[in-house]
């Protein structure tokens, strides 16, 4: 079999990659009976001399592999029928605006991985940029705060080269005694999580967190169950808020009420509580001045994300008054940084380690008779047709909904 790494076509230019040489070397070792090529890229973060010296064959017709590996979108005119491709279609969820693009994939016979939905058995997501995320959007949180209050000057994330370079910059700052609230459980939260650490900021409980004072920066970590509660009173588990969201109101405005800069890791699921509202946002106790929405869902769950953010243009000014973009450095504003495309501005690490998890967790299936079921899971198209599982697409390809 002869698996491919594509070149990243859409622009915004994407230089991410799915294996770095280093991994991609690593690849070939496990699976020696793998041929590997990689297509000519003048923008990806390692270069063709790159992978060249490390023994692979870097080319401009893609044409004789079987699999393709990509990062984003590939553009209608350069899909190649008759393959299979993995990289992020942005269709799962019915996104307008690449519904053409999976219909050119059905119409070329393309049996397409998404890498969303590479997934363990029990739903839970085996690869992703989710930890690469949470690591620049925290860095890119206290930017925003030095920009704003003119304390300090954080270089754009972008600019450096690794995680490490980040930290080094953060170490250089002085922090004063805010309180730090940051949602989630999984590897967004985590990556913002070793950013906060790093940085020697101390981690506080939740009772400490809402009751005390404290001499230091803090942060609290929290989870679904810290700030929604059932309406009926009943505290069960977690398993119980995500079968049943509907059965659950927002508790966050008692975080609201003593935290000056939150840092929104969490995943946000349909049908469960907004955060915070509009109307929580103007209430008197809301304290909450900066928010780094790393989920980043428009108009949903934290009212203050009005829209994405840029990498070029990464902040911007919400005025709970008037429900409305302000600039971030009007006195009323909510500063927001909500940026959706995180680990574009950390490009080498986060291919490593999106390289590391898709070696561990999914080339393996290409050589056991996917024994685990993860390419059958994940295998959205097939034979010009959606598979059984992706079917409740049909409608949205065919323009209905």
């Amino acid at each position: 079999m002869k698996f491919g790494i594509i070149k990243e076509r859409k622009n915004p230019p994407d230089r991410r990659v799915v294996f770095s040489p280093g991994k991609l070397k690593e690849f070939q070792e496990k699976f020696p009976k793998a041929a590997l090529v990689v297509e000519s890229s003048a923008i990806r973060v390692f270069s063709d001399e790159a992978y060249a010296n490390v023994g692979f064959e870097v080319i401009n017709d893609m044409s004789s592999c079987d699999v393709l590996f990509g990062v984003k979108e590939v553009p209608l005119d350069a899909l190649i029928p008759n393959k299979k491709y993995f990289f992020f279609s942005h269709t799962i969820k019915k996104q307008p605006y690449n519904r053409d693009l999976l219909n050119a994939i059905l119409d070329k016979n393309i049996e397409l991985f998404d890498h969303e939905t590479i997934i363990k058995e029990n739903g839970a997501r085996l690869i992703g940029f989710g930890r690469y995320a949470g690591i620049v959007g925290a860095y890119n949180g206290f930017r925003a705060i030095g920009l704003t209050n003119g304390t300090f000057d954080l270089p754009k994330a972008a600019t450096l080269d690794s995680q490490k370079e980040l930290i080094l910059e953060l170490n250089k700052i002085n922090v004063s005694n805010i309180k730090i609230l940051l949602t989630g459980n999984g590897k967004v939260a985590f990556g913002a999580k070793e950013m906060l650490d790093a940085m020697h900021m101390k981690q506080v409980s939740v009772d400490a967190y809402l009751a005390q004072n404290f001499e230091e920066p803090v942060y609290c970590l929290v989870d679904v169950l810290d700030y929604n509660r059932r309406k009926d009173a009943q505290i069960l588990d977690n398993f119980d808020f995500y079968d049943h969201p509907e059965k659950y109101e927002s508790d966050f405005m008692r975080f609201a009420k003593v935290t000056d800069f939150f840092i929104a890791g969490h995943f946000y699921g349909n049908g469960a509580p907004y955060l915070f509202t509009r109307e929580d946002a103007k209430s008197k106790d809301f304290k909450i001045k900066f928010v780094a929405d790393i989920s980043c869902d428009v108009d949903g769950p934290v009212a203050s994300t009005l829209r994405a953010s840029t990498i070029t243009d990464p902040i911007y000014g919400y005025d709970p008054a008037t429900e409305s973009e302000v600039s971030y450095k009007d006195e009323n504003a909510i500063i927001v940084m909500a940026v959706d495309n995180l680990p574009c501005e950390l490009p080498k690490d986060a291919s490593e380690g999106f390289g590391e998890l898709f070696l561990e967790n999914v080339i393996p299936a290409f050589f056991n008779e996917d024994k685990e079921g993860v390419l059958e899971r994940a295998k959205m198209t097939e034979n010009g047709k959606l598979t059984e599982r992706f079917s409740y697409l049909q409608n949205y390809i065919d323009g209905k909904e």
